[in-house]
This record gives structure tokens, sequence and C-alpha cells, in this order.
């Protein structure tokens, strides 16, 4: 099948299961399609474990058996696959035990509540299509996993989800870049969405070196660790990796900000942190009472925590709000512990529109990604502001590629002073109250020549300052009002 019809047909696929009774939402129809592919995929990964085993002398036990495997059961009549599906298919699936894989499985599939497809003929359709996918040819597992990112793109759109439920993969693949995890080291994303950093930082290990028959191990059983507080986000990020043949994530369906991070052991730290958290939600007062410094803001208690959970020497990069640069009080305690304790190199300013094409209007959060370790303290930040290539303006129809970022990753290596990047030493942020934020010294904003649509946008980012200014301020009355 060439590229183009099975790329069309998976697209059929989900068009079959939104005329479906039971998926006509895409949260439906992206929990369906996930558990379907990753039984397919499963097998067509079976089948190559059972073939180097035999070519090695030795025998491969296959986790589905007895007629509970994808091409077995996906022959039955019409009339009787979503019975064996609901009433003996997902029962096996959920006690699966006895090894990591079938404990990851098992997993997965408590997490998911029944069959939702009501109709057995649209059903059969979707398998006959998924039926036309070969697991065994890269051709195909790369289509797959492109239909699926897109997927993954709009169900953070479209469902109703948080744009931290998908960050574009430019910015993931940049930061992966930059913070350059290795083979033998812990990797993990308190916050992991559908464990987009994971999965990409996984393909950049497997493709570093030839892996021997230990280090491929360690990658798939204790390289990579991940987060998730949704249940249907939890349950992507298991899909995701398993499509990308990393099988047994360490992913675990748990709020992170409930651990109590004053006084974690050093078994409990990673190497490497990688993460885009959760933005302007609020914790309540038995939450805040697992930080040093405690505050509503989930944004303010992600960076503490992950922070805390850096080893020695370990890297991190995160992706952050605007206001975390700029505002001050607990803020500003979390950002002298960050300068005084850690090294934060590197900060690049990202325009607005970035993470429009995860938000479900407007041109998504202004954000900025912070890259430290744990050496400090720091001397001096690296700065880099991101601007759109001429005659682009990041939208949902417009969105990042991967070589808008080239600059500034090779502009980073040499730590290069540019007209967009720039160095300043930790004093005179110190002098500011700790005020982070991106203001280019060696740009000069010709108002006489910009367009009109760069001087709205202008406006508009600046608006979004102020917004950030009043909810500091009225989170500070708030406070006030509590302790009265």
């Amino acid at each position: 099948m060439s590229r183009e019809s099975l790329f069309n047909d998976i697209w059929r696929a989900c068009d079959i299961m939104r005329r479906d009774d039971g998926t006509t939402g895409i949260l439906e129809y992206m929990e369906q399609l996930s558990w379907m592919l990753f039984l397919k995929a499963f097998e067509a990964i079976e089948s190559r474990f059972e073939a180097e085993a035999h070519l090695y002398g030795r025998h491969y036990d296959r986790i589905f058996q007895n007629g509970f495997c994808w091409s077995e059961w996906t022959k039955k009549d019409t009339g009787e696959v979503i019975d064996f599906v609901n009433n003996q298919l997902f029962p096996y699936l959920r006690e699966l035990s006895g090894t990591p894989e079938k404990v990851i499985i098992s997993t997965i599939f408590e997490e998911i509540p029944y069959n939702r497809m009501k109709s057995p003929y649209n059903f059969k359709d979707v398998i006959d299509i998924i039926n036309q996918i070969d697991f065994n040819n890269p051709e195909d597992s790369h289509i797959v996993s492109m239909v699926y990112e897109d997927l993954l793109l709009r169900m953070g759109r479209e469902g109703g989800i948080a744009g931290e439920f998908y960050t574009p993969r430019p910015i993931v693949r940049f930061m992966i870049k930059v913070v350059n995890p290795k083979i033998g080291e812990r990797v993990l994303d308190p916050f992991c969405g559908s464990s987009g950093f994971l999965v990409e930082s996984f393909k950049r290990m497997k493709e570093s070196k030839e892996l021997t028959v230990e280090e491929f191990e360690k990658l798939q059983q204790e390289t990579f660790y991940g987060q998730e507080k949704k249940s249907l986000p939890y349950l992507i990020a298991m899909m995701n990796c398993i499509l990308h043949e990393l099988l047994t994530p360490n992913i675990l369906h748990k709020n992170t900000l409930e651990e109590n991070i004053r006084n974690i052991p050093d078994t409990q730290r990673f190497n490497v942190i990688l993460t885009n958290p959760p933005f302007g939600g609020k914790e309540g007062g038995h939450i805040q009472k697992n930080f040093p410094i405690q505050s509503q803001a989930t944004e303010l208690l992600a960076l503490q925590y992950v922070m805390k959970k850096l080893s020695g020497g370990g890297r991190c990069g995160i992706v952050v709000p605007e206001g975390i640069l700029f505002r001050g009080d607990a803020f500003a305690q979390v950002k002298r512990e960050l300068l005084e304790n850690y090294n934060l190199h590197t900060i690049v300013s990202l325009p607005s529109g970035v993470f429009a094409n995860v938000t479900s209007s407007g041109q998504g959060p202004k954000t900025n990604l912070l890259f430290f370790d744990r050496t400090g303290p720091t001397k001096e930040i690296w700065y880099y502001e991101l601007t759109p290539p001429p005659g682009v303006k990041y939208t949902k129809a417009s969105p990042i590629k991967d070589e808008h970022l080239t600059d500034a990753y090779e502009k980073w290596k040499a730590k290069a002073i540019s007209e967009n990047s720039w160095i300043e030493p930790v004093e005179d942020i110190i002098k500011r109250g700790y005020d982070l934020t991106a203001k280019n010294p060696n740009r000069i904003d010709n108002f006489e020549h910009r367009l009109p649509r760069d001087l709205v946008a202008g406006v508009l980012a600046k608006e979004q300052r102020i917004s950030e200014i009043l909810k500091e301020m009225q989170t500070m009355l708030g406070d006030k009002d509590d302790n009265r």
C-alpha cells in the first residue's frame, strides 16, 4: 500500500468511529483507536521477538495466546466479535501478570472501561483498515506514528485538554538536544501528558549507537520514568510509548504534586528531567504543604518539584509561562534558590503563537524554556529571543518547525552574542528583584517600520503581562484575607 493510501485509510477509520454511537467524540475514538493499534502493533513486536529467539536457539513465550492475539480474534464473525472483546478479551488483558510487559498491558486495560464501539459493522470496518498496516514495515510504522501525533495534537486542542498535554514536537526535540540525555542516565517527565519527551528521548538514545542487549534492556526498563494525573492522558502516554517500541516505560498514574519534596532520598532523584507542567492551575493547602515555598500556582510548585528531584549534576529543561520570570514574592524566593543552588545557564523566550495549535482558541500562553543543572551557583545566563522567520506568524495553520530552532541551537552551542542572543550576569538579575524576563538589549524596536499585525501582537503581549501582574495582586490580597 502506498504511503498516501495508508495515511488516508487511517483517517477513514477515524471517520467511521465518529459516526458510531459510542465513539462520536475525539476523546472516545482516540481511546478506541489507541488500544486497537496497540494490540495490532504488539503482535508484530512479539513476532519479531519470537523470530529473534528462534535464531539464537531460545524459546519466546508469547503474551497473547489461545485465541487472544489480534490476528485470531479479529477473524470472528461480525455478530460475535464485540461480545468476545467485551466479555473475554478485556478480562484476559486486565488479569495479565508475572512480567513487566504483562503488568504494563494489564495496567493499560484497567484504565479502559470497555470497548466503546456499538455497531459490530463499524467495528469490523475499522479492524479491516488496521489489518492493512504492517508494523514490521518501518514505512508503515512511521506513517502510523505521524497520524497518531496529529491525533494527539487534535485531542489536546479539541478535547478540552490543556496545552501541556501536547508540547509541539519541534520544541520537544530542541529541548532534548540541549539537555542531551545519555544511555545510562535516568530520565523523568513528572507531568508527561502524551509522553512526547520520553518517546523522543528514547528515539534519540536508540539511534545514537549500536546498542548491546544490556543497553537495550536498560533503555526498556530502567531509563524512562513519567507521571500523569489524568486518566486519559495516562492511557495515551502508555500507548504512545508502546507504539514507538518503548514497551515498559515506568509511568505512574498519580498527581505529582501530592509528593512531599522536603526530604527526597538520592535513589528517587534523576539525572535528566524534561517537562511541560500545567500552567494557571491552583492547588489547595494540603498540596502546598509538600513544598518548601508554598503557593497556589501549579507552575511554581512544578518548578520547585523538578529542582528538588534533580540528582547532583543533573540537567533539566522545562517549559514555563511568562509570569514565572517576572513575578515576585513566592516566585522571587524560588528564583533566588534556583540562582543560588543551581546553574540556570539558558533561557529561550518563545514568541506568542507557539502553543496556538494546542489550545481551543487564541494564541496560547506566552512561554519560555529554562535550562539548568544542579551544579550552581548561577554566574550568568545566556538568553535567546526566538522570532518567526520573515513573513511567518505562528498560528494553528502555521506551526513552529524544527528548522526555526536551528539558529537557536547553533548559537546556544557557542553561547554566541547576536541581535537575538545576549548574556546577563546574575548580579544584574538580583538587582532587579530576581526578574528573569528576556529583555533583548540588542534589538531596537522601530515602530515606523513594524507591520500593524506585529504592533497588535506587541500590545496583546503587554496586556497579558498586565493580566499576570493583576492576578498576582489578587492572589496577594486573597492570602491577606485568609490570614485575618
